[in-house]
């Protein structure tokens, strides 16, 4: 869950998850393409003695070994910025948490990989519903996030993945969400 876009009746709470279509994940996509970019135009120069970078002359490298290792290199990037630029395309990880009284269900929707599995839906009864989990870790790596505790199940994540939501709108999300579903509020 995220603190953008909240759709709230008495009836019905939906929360939008932030996937890949991030700054970060657009910054890093942007830097690592013009970097890749760069390094295999260099090597191609190099190879075809032929400038075909503006701002520097990279004809004057030798190709074995400092072109080839500059293509390789450039492939590199290459291959990572479009892993980025697909998952981007893709919005990996984006989706919603619905919880409808009307229809008695809860449904948690994120969106997956190209494949048979591009789509996760999730839909349980409300009176599955067991609690709303707070996990709380600090230090080096920190961890903040709300889990839906279900019946029978492993607890399901509910924010999203990558930068912790700061403290105070987890614990207000978690609280106004375990209201509104009359269930306990965990971990704090």
């Amino acid at each position: 869950m995220t603190a953008s876009i909240q759709t709230s009746t008495d009836r019905v709470l939906k929360y939008s998850v932030l996937g890949a279509r991030r700054f970060s994940n657009y910054w890093w996509a942007t830097i690592v393409t013009l970097g890749a970019t760069g390094f295999f135009l260099a090597s191609l120069s190099s190879y075809l003695q032929i400038n075909l970078l503006p701002f520097a002359d990279p004809t004057s490298l030798i190709f074995i070994p400092q072109g080839v290792a500059m293509g390789f290199y450039g492939i590199a990037g290459i291959t990572l910025a479009s892993y980025l630029w697909v998952i981007i395309a893709l919005d990996v990880g984006g989706g919603y948490n619905e919880f409808n009284k009307e229809t008695s269900q809860v449904r948690i929707f994120r969106a997956g990989f190209l494949g048979k599995n591009r789509k996760i839906e999730i839909e349980y009864p409300l009176d599955n519903v067991q609690a709303i989990r707070v996990d709380i870790r600090e230090g080096l790596n920190p961890k903040r996030a709300l889990y839906l505790r279900v019946k029978g199940r492993p607890d399901i994540p509910l924010t999203r993945v990558g930068q912790p939501l700061p403290l105070s709108d987890l614990e207000n999300q978690g609280a106004e969400l375990a209201r509104f579903l009359q269930v306990p509020l965990e971990g704090l």
